[in-house]
């Protein structure tokens, strides 16, 4: 089969298909339905091969995207798989998580739809799993050198991937019970069931990357000492310290961080003894933030059986279409519904929190919030006489992430911290103590999983060249790399 050329003068863009909502609603899990490959064929064949693709500026992995649409659109999958590895570790997290910058930066987009780039990598990814096409890569001439992961989100895994493929035998560590991270314990099973997690981890195993879960590193072994058995160490903490609300009331019970409900519940998805220490079922819920977690909790409280639910947003509705201040290729803020979204529950803009009201134990009955509008100096101003009232019984904080949780080091087991209190880096992505790195969400604070999983590769090539003097690994981007992302 050849790929058409005028294919995007043909082809409309068409979305992957959902589940309907009445029953996706009713199990966790994902809910795209399944695979059309010829219809992803066809979608592949509306990619432009231009001259200059402007996608590769928008993903920070610098994917070959124009090179596996051409192979897709062939019908050459196996190929197109190995194009896609060659510079994403895991496709299939992309392909299910990212926001995909990559669209919003493709040559198509300035008068057209979009290349529905995200979707068809997720394709290729799942036919490379069916087809046996992704195996484990055995290393023949070990290095002899040891490297320590603290942290087993898609940073740490990119990393300690890379470093184990280089010869080098890497231990990743993870403070929760089972390895992940937020791939775990944050992403709810409707938007990646965490199957697709664990045949990842069994080819990293096969690879021979050591995984040791429950162990804290500053509490349970100390960072000097961890310095003292390994030959470097990276630090992909995330960054899991949550932004607050401080207002009259705040401290009232049914008031929590997102990361305190979504770890929970995902938990008893796959354990079914288990129990929630908190649930929405029944209850009155408000989130506060409208963003990815804010959906998440949105989606989860859902099926989780809440009586209503509202996602309230301080900021104004972004528009339907791109603003003059976001040209392309540019991520613009953009007025997006996620599968979430199309499942219930109300959305309210430029909406500020006020205070709490409390009832006399002390739990949360109802916050009074203000409407804002954005004042002439660009600053959010409070709307006035324009307070109201909204019951609930569950508030979920989902207003982001501050930066990486340091609480389990002594201050003199630290790396220099930077002026967001995130791990300060050099160039080479190494910190101020001597064979210590750090990369993702813990060095640059909140930000996306295609930038976790570059980081991941790039601190993994300045590690090898640490160690052996030079190194053939990839090296996506810097430490101080400009995005076409607001990320």
């Amino acid at each position: 089969m050849a790929a058409d050329p005028r294919g995007f003068l043909k082809f409309n863009r068409r979305n992957p298909e959902r589940r309907p909502v009445a029953l996706r609603l009713r199990d966790w899990n994902e809910v795209y339905a399944e695979e059309d490959v010829a219809a992803q064929i066809v979608q592949a064949q509306r990619c432009m091969d231009c001259g200059i693709p402007f996608c590769h500026r928008g993903c920070p992995l610098g994917n070959l995207i124009p090179e596996w649409n051409e192979l897709v659109g062939k019908d050459r999958w196996a190929s197109a798989a190995e194009r896609l590895h060659a510079t994403n570790n895991f496709p299939e997290f992309t392909g299910r998580l990212c926001p995909a910058p990559c669209e919003t930066a493709c040559v198509l987009a300035l008068n057209r739809d979009a290349v529905t780039i995200e979707y068809i990598e997720k394709s290729i990814s799942e036919m490379a799993f069916a087809h046996g096409w992704v195996e484990p890569i055995q290393v023949t001439n070990p290095t002899g050198y040891r490297v320590a992961i603290v942290g087993s989100g898609p940073a740490g895994l990119a990393a300690a991937q890379q470093l184990a493929r280089a010869g080098h035998a890497v231990t990743v560590f993870e403070r929760a019970d089972r390895i992940g991270g937020l791939l775990r314990f944050g992403i709810p099973e409707f938007k990646m069931e965490k199957a697709i997690l664990d045949r990842r981890l069994t080819q990293l195993t096969a690879e021979g990357i050591e995984f040791l879960p429950n162990v804290t590193i500053g509490r349970d072994l100390p960072l000097t000492q961890l310095r003292s058995d390994f030959d470097a160490v990276v630090l992909t903490l995330g960054a899991t310290r949550p932004r607050l609300i401080h207002v009259p009331g705040s401290e009232g019970t049914g008031i929590l961080p997102a990361m305190d409900y979504l770890p929970h519940a995902n938990r008893a998805v796959y354990d079914r003894s288990y129990e929630p220490p908190v649930v929405a079922t029944n209850k009155r819920v408000v989130i506060l933030g409208g963003g990815d977690t804010g959906a998440d909790c949105l989606g989860t409280a859902l099926r989780q059986g809440a009586r209503d639910v509202i996602q309230l947003e301080i900021m104004p509705r972004p528009s339907d279409s791109r603003p003059e201040t976001a040209p392309w290729p540019m991520y613009p803020p953009l007025f997006r519904i996620s599968s979430a979204h199309e499942e219930g529950g109300d959305r309210l803009f430029a909406q500020e929190t006020v205070r709490f009201e409390l009832d006399a134990s002390g739990q949360v009955i109802s916050l009074i919030t203000a409407e804002v509008a954005l004042g002439g100096d660009g600053k959010l101003q409070r709307v006035a006489d324009s307070e109201h009232r909204i019951e609930a019984d569950l508030v979920l904080l989902a207003m982001g992430f501050l930066g990486p949780d340091l609480s389990m080091f002594e201050s003199e087991q630290l790396p220099a911290l930077s002026e967001r209190e995130t791990l300060e880096v050099d160039n080479c992505f190494a910190t101020s103590l001597e064979g210590v790195f750090a990369a993702g969400d813990a060095r640059r604070g909140q930000s996306l999983i295609v930038w976790a999983i570059a980081e991941g590769r790039s601190v993994a090539h300045h590690v090898d060249a640490y160690l052996t003097g030079n190194s053939d690994l990839g090296c996506p981007i810097a430490p101080d790399a400009a995005a076409l992302t607001i990320m």
